[in-house]
């Protein structure tokens, strides 16, 4: 069993963050995707030990939902578990989630990422229900406390795909391979 370490107790005693390696506040972002269960467990766990974390949506270019294979669906189970977390598949656990990922970007820019990051993958991966539901983003959207209208224009608006598109390729250029993936400064994990 390992050793429990309290974050907030470290910070106050002037302890390095062990998760950003010493970084300054605000310098940690989650690159995340919300089809996939592992940004649900990543999303859990970074929003909990650290402070101001950045939230930004990505795209993988060339990254294609599909149905997680038994060995993946195996994998994030004993993690989900390990974790002492939920994990409902969703019934269509190869949904693509791009209205999904259209109002993460736009809840970014208003500061409410984590909000609707948390809801949504709670709600896709807890409660098992399907992210191209529109019905379901607006649950998640009102959980953020996002103008219901805008989200469902953001959810849309294929124009932002590009954005998430882009951002996905700068973070492949500095060596993620898939997401959901942590930046602290200049290190991706």
């Amino acid at each position: 069993m390992g050793e429990l370490i309290s974050l907030a107790a470290r910070r106050r005693a002037g302890a390095p963050d062990p998760l950003a390696g010493g970084a300054p506040r605000g310098s940690v972002a989650l690159a995340f995707d919300l089809a996939s269960p592992s940004t649900y467990l990543v999303a859990e766990r970074a929003d909990r030990l650290v402070d101001d974390l950045a939230w930004r949506a990505v795209l993988m270019p060339g990254h294609e939902p599909a149905a997680a294979s038994a060995a993946e669906r195996e994998r994030v189970q004993r993690r989900a578990a390990a974790l002492r977390l939920p994990l409902v598949w969703p019934e269509h656990a190869d949904m693509g989630a791009r209205g999904a990922m259209r109002i993460a970007a736009y809840a970014a820019e208003l500061g409410c990422a984590r909000a609707f990051v948390l809801a949504a993958t709670r709600l896709a991966f807890c409660g098992g229900f399907d992210l191209d539901d529109p019905d379901v983003l607006l649950e998640a959207a009102a959980a953020a406390n996002l103008r219901l209208r805008d989200c469902l224009a953001a959810a849309t608006d294929e124009a932002r795909d590009a954005a998430l598109l882009d951002a996905g390729r700068r973070l492949a250029a500095r060596g993620a391979a898939r997401l959901p993936a942590i930046l602290v400064a200049h290190r991706v994990f």
